[in-house]
């Protein structure tokens, strides 16, 4: 006899005409920072591309009905408002569709998902876009830590303030001392999420999530020539090649005596993300009912503190599962973002997650962490593979700057 559903899984798997249905997850591929394909393109460029292909895979839903835009945006100017709206209306949103962009640091897209799911929630719409953008290539830098700042925090006595402004580097390097997450086991780590990433890339897994990207492409060789016009259809930080060996010899990059390296922690990268939400019962209204692809459930964040934030997500899952009433056994697929391979594994044990549920096609330490982008990349790599393999809940979650976790459950239709 088949073992009885758990109340909660079960709560969850019910189908309700308020359920908050996506319909469409895309994004464009994930390139390498200053070398990648996406080097001298606009991150409102990548957000341009991504919206007009959602609505290009929407063909029947009319975008005068969209209620709202939400993008998440890191660091660019003005958190990338101005440009973001530009961008909208260029891919053929028409004006009276509003937009805004969010920032969460690395949950950024996850937070403008559930932003847009909780405006449906709450009734206040019925469909809404949440996404997120980032050329970290243009961006990255000074920005990343304030240079100007109310002299008073300088001088705080709370440390947690003051820790807010660490070096991420140095906060995964607190993980893993702290926790006794080995230099081996994180070099492990980043190797198999390049492998996995690689034989996902190399089975056109990731097909049905990217969408290609038509750009200029200058010659640093030849500054002065005209630009090429190139199409970038797939992720190019993945490292087929990479070994175990090769991982260890790489030097820590944060401390002379630390455990963190280039090749063990996310990507500096250039991407953009967006997802299609709606009520279910505007999707039967407008017989898209066919082309729902999932559904988002809940979403949580909290807080730790800010010289171990990699931690956050083994505070924001718990939250989560306690919300829904399921346990981490309940949940078939975990997209955790692999800021660093401490931290990833430090949750992970922590939560007594099964390792092979982790990021089946890889993570950031493969497919690079586009900030502001990141969160709606996971769910767009997630439903895929939640199809493909049959599994009906997973997972998206992420540590964020300033110590935070978030973490949002999603259903496979």
């Amino acid at each position: 006899m088949a073992s009885p559903i758990p109340k909660g899984l079960r709560q969850v798997l019910q189908k309700s005409p308020s359920d908050i249905v996506i319909l469409s997850s895309l994004r464009t591929p994930i390139t390498r920072a200053k070398k990648g394909g996406f080097k001298d393109a606009y991150p409102e460029e990548l957000l341009a591309h991504v919206l007009r292909a959602t609505l290009a895979a929407n063909p029947n839903l009319d975008p005068a009905i969209i209620e709202d835009v939400a993008i998440g945006s890191v660091l660019q100017e003005l958190g990338g408002a101005k440009a973001g709206r530009m961008a909208q209306i260029h891919a053929g949103f028409p004006h009276t569709v509003p937009f805004h962009t969010v920032n969460r640091q690395c949950s950024s897209g996850l937070a403008a998902i559930t932003g847009i799911a909780h405006g449906i929630r709450a009734g206040a719409i019925n469909v809404g876009v949440g996404g997120g953008m980032e050329s970290m290539t243009r961006n990255y830098g000074s920005r990343a830590i304030p240079t100007v700042l109310w002299p008073e925090l300088k001088d705080s006595p709370s440390k947690d303030a003051k820790d807010c402004i660490m070096p991420m580097g140095i906060t995964s390097e607190n993980v893993a001392s702290r926790y006794g997450i080995s230099r081996a086991d994180q070099d492990v780590f980043a190797a198999a999420s390049h492998k996995k990433a690689a034989a996902a890339q190399a089975a056109g897994l990731f097909d049905a999530e990217i969408v290609p990207v038509k750009t200029l492409s200058f010659s640093p060789e030849h500054p002065d020539a005209s630009p090429e016009e190139i199409t970038v259809t797939k992720d190019d930080g993945i490292r087929p090649t990479v070994s175990v060996e090769k991982m260890a010899s790489l030097k820590p990059a944060f401390s002379e005596t630390g455990s963190s390296t280039a090749g063990n922690s996310s990507q500096v990268s250039d991407g953009a993300a967006a997802t299609l939400l709606m009520r279910r019962s505007t999707a039967t209204e407008l017989g898209l009912s066919s082309s729902i692809k999932g559904r988002w459930v809940a979403s949580t964040v909290a807080g730790c503190a800010p010289d171990e934030m990699g931690v956050g997500p083994a505070v924001a899952i718990p939250k989560l599962l306690d919300l829904v009433g399921m346990d981490v056994s309940d949940v078939g697929i975990w997209e955790i973002n692999e800021a660093f391979a401490s931290q990833a594994l430090y949750c992970v044990r922590k939560l007594g997650i099964d390792e092979a549920k982790v990021n089946p096609k890889g993570g950031a330490i493969a497919l690079g962490h586009p900030l502001g982008a990141t969160g709606a990349r996971q769910l767009a790599t997630l439903l895929p593979e939640m199809e493909r393999t049959g599994q009906e809940v997973g997972v998206v979650s992420m540590c964020i700057g300033t110590g935070m976790g978030m973490a949002g459950m999603f259903v496979r239709e």
